[in-house]
């Protein structure tokens, strides 16, 4: 599982080190790198095991807004190979639309990781922050047991 969050810069060629935390995880499964997508404005990291197993849900989906998310989403996804420095290379598309330049987050959320410009990152915090005053919001988390 991925957890937590670090503060990472990516090289002039787009190349970002997997810190070691996570490194553990992807080296658990059967092969070392991790398969990528976007969504809400940052990039998705999945082991590949985690990643078989979105597609096989993916497939049993029938909507037309469903089809377009598929078409989005695995449209936009590629894997990467970890590199004998551990590191991967992002794409230069999937950059552009999570914002990233140099600094980012790699923030943990259990089954996958997320990629965030550091500059996006502190907004969805100001933004969660805000939500967390709502009664609502307080309620779901507390109906399980948080």
């Amino acid at each position: 599982m991925f957890r937590s969050s670090s503060c990472h810069t990516i090289d002039d060629k787009g190349r970002l080190i997997i810190p070691a935390r996570f490194r553990k995880v992807l080296k658990a499964d059967d092969d070392y790198g991790i398969m990528v997508s976007i969504k809400d404005g940052c990039i998705f990291a999945f082991t590949f095991s985690e990643w078989k197993a979105i597609e096989d849900r993916l497939k049993t989906v029938k909507t037309a807004a469903m089809q377009r998310f598929k078409r989005f989403f695995l449209g936009n996804a590629c894997p990467l190979a970890c590199d004998r420095q551990d590191r991967v290379l992002i794409p230069q598309n999937l950059r552009t639309y999570a914002g990233i330049d140099k600094e980012v987050v790699l923030v943990g959320v259990l089954d996958r990781f997320e990629i965030w410009a550091k500059e996006r990152w502190e907004q969805e915090q100001n933004t969660m922050e805000q939500e967390l005053r709502r009664e609502d919001v307080r309620e779901e988390i507390a109906s399980i047991g948080l």
